[in-house]
């Protein structure tokens, strides 16, 4: 039976043929330019979702390296200034030791103490090192200076003054020695004499009284002034008596007083409107705001039912008991990094929805190296370098004493001290400076060993990423990077196949009954 092939026929046919042939060469080619088999999510849906997961992974691997890379940027500088430090301490202890060698004049330890001066001025300069303009050791106040050079008060004789007792105001760049002519509790017109060149040239002043107004005395000593308590009691030597270690002797010395925030306190704010008079109180190492919820109600004798949340409320963490403590007056709530602990204050009721806030100070800037790690960057200059340092919750500023250390590891401290006993040629306050140096000299070097081990911990996790983006990149290539050498034959054999259909079809369609008319 014959069968008619219509012209339209041929042509539909032709054309289905050429548009498969170029469609399959066009999307080799598209493989061949980007080097990916997988360019849109209709080429494999499955494998554009795992390709999608592997970018992010990578995206987030690059963005930990540029957060290592810049911690490595701050420890590395806080790991180079700490070695400064050292060499600066070395030299300090090498003039102390000379300056407490009793054959030494008073011009001798003088001219040691000019050395010593420019020594401590050199120690500001670097506890205020900053980092692509950022202060390293000022906690997160970190766009001003951790330190500023100030006047402290040294007395030989504890208790005359308290930290908040005095004030001064002015400047000096030598020590002003202070020594009270007439005894008992100071009062306008109590004489004293002071000198500002280690004891050459003495200078006698009176006391004066500003008025009832004022809570202290006003002393004028030359381009400094000190306002003193109302009734500082003080011991007199008179004025041919140079022994220091008798009576009353005040020196006006250099120190440091620090600009930058603490992570020394962790208050507890309970809600407003709670009905209830409990308090709560702190400790530990808390990492950021803690927000613990009454989830029973009942009271401070029984179990205390809490949830806490580490976000601001947006999740909570349920199902925790309290056990309380024998007297029932208080209850110990364990939360990640520390204990808030329940008091009666008088009432001993505590109700369902009840919230107590925990607030930590905070001071360290954390960078994250990993999904489950941070590290620390900066420091927290008090407690490296010492100094003075007014709490918020005072109004004064106190001497630094480092948590876990004496007062001799206060290196501002000491550093000015010695600079203030080698101007007034006191060789056993210089002897005293020496041993302290070396207190102060092992809390540097006790903070060099941290930085050094957060270095180590950030060449770990270098490390363990670049193994991470190895292993990612590969799973990431098997899914969507083509196969090259295949594809080429592949695109060779198609360019074949859509010039025969090409060829083909140019004969086809010349075939047509008007040819033989």
């Amino acid at each position: 039976m014959a069968l008619r092939v219509a012209q339209q026929q041929i042509y539909s046919a032709s054309l289905t043929y050429m548009n498969s042939s170029l469609g399959q060469l066009m999307e080799s080619n598209l493989q061949a330019s980007s080097q990916k088999k997988v360019n849109r999510p209709s080429d494999d849906p499955v494998g554009m979702t795992r390709i999608l997961g592997y970018r992010n992974s990578l995206s987030a691997i690059d963005q930990y390296q540029t957060n290592i890379n810049a911690a490595k940027g701050w420890l590395t500088l806080a790991d180079g200034t700490m070695s400064q430090v050292s060499t600066v301490l070395t030299r300090l202890s090498e003039l102390a030791e000379q300056g407490s060698t009793g054959t030494l004049s008073a011009d001798n330890r003088q001219q040691i103490a000019s050395e010593a001066r420019q020594l401590f001025e050199q120690l500001v300069g670097l506890a205020n090192t900053q980092f692509d303009g950022k202060s390293i050791f000022a906690g997160h106040k970190t766009n001003a200076e951790a330190f500023e050079e100030t006047l402290s008060l040294s007395v030989n004789q504890a208790g005359v003054v308290s930290n908040g007792g005095f004030t001064i105001n002015g400047s000096s760049q030598s020590t002003v020695l202070v020594q009270y002519l007439d005894g008992g509790a100071l009062a306008a017109g109590s004489r004293y004499r002071y000198t500002t060149d280690g004891g050459k040239t003495w200078v006698q002043g009176a006391v004066t009284d500003p008025g009832p107004a004022s809570s202290k005395l006003h002393m004028d000593l030359g381009g400094v002034s000190m306002d003193i308590d109302r009734g500082t009691t003080v011991v007199a030597t008179s004025a041919t008596d140079t022994n220091d270690s008798k009576g009353t002797w005040m020196w006006i010395r250099p120190s440091a007083r620090y600009k930058g925030d603490d992570e020394d306190y962790v208050g507890v704010d309970p809600l407003q409107g709670m009905g209830t008079k409990i308090t709560g109180t702190a400790s530990g190492s808390f990492t950021g705001n803690v927000i613990v919820r009454i989830d029973q109600a009942g009271t401070l004798a029984g179990d205390v039912h809490y949830s806490y949340s580490l976000d601001g409320g947006a999740s909570w963490v349920q199902s925790n008991t309290s056990t309380p403590d024998t007297f029932a007056s208080s209850a110990s709530l364990n939360l990640p990094g520390g204990v808030l602990t329940l008091h009666s204050n008088a009432g001993n009721t505590l109700l369902a929805g009840n919230m107590f806030v925990v607030h930590p100070r905070q001071a360290k800037i954390y960078v994250d190296i990993s999904p489950t790690e941070s590290v620390a960057v900066n420091g927290i200059g008090k407690n490296i370098f010492g100094g003075l340092y007014k709490d918020p919750s005072s109004n004064h500023y106190a001497p630094v004493v480092v948590a876990g250390s004496s007062g001799a590891s206060n290196l501002f401290e000491t550093a000015g001290k010695l600079v203030a006993f080698l101007e007034t040629n006191n060789q056993s306050g210089v002897q005293q400076c020496l041993a302290d140096l070396r207190s102060s000299k092992q809390n540097i070097l006790n903070y060099a060993a941290d930085v050094g081990g957060r270095e180590n911990r950030l060449t770990v996790a270098t490390s363990v990423l670049d193994n991470l983006q190895y292993n990612q990149s590969e799973q990431l290539s098997n899914i969507e990077d083509v196969d090259i050498s295949a594809l080429m034959t592949k695109l060779a054999q198609q360019q074949l196949a859509y010039q025969s259909v090409l060829k083909s079809t140019s004969m086809i369609m010349n075939l047509s009954l008007m040819n033989y008319l």
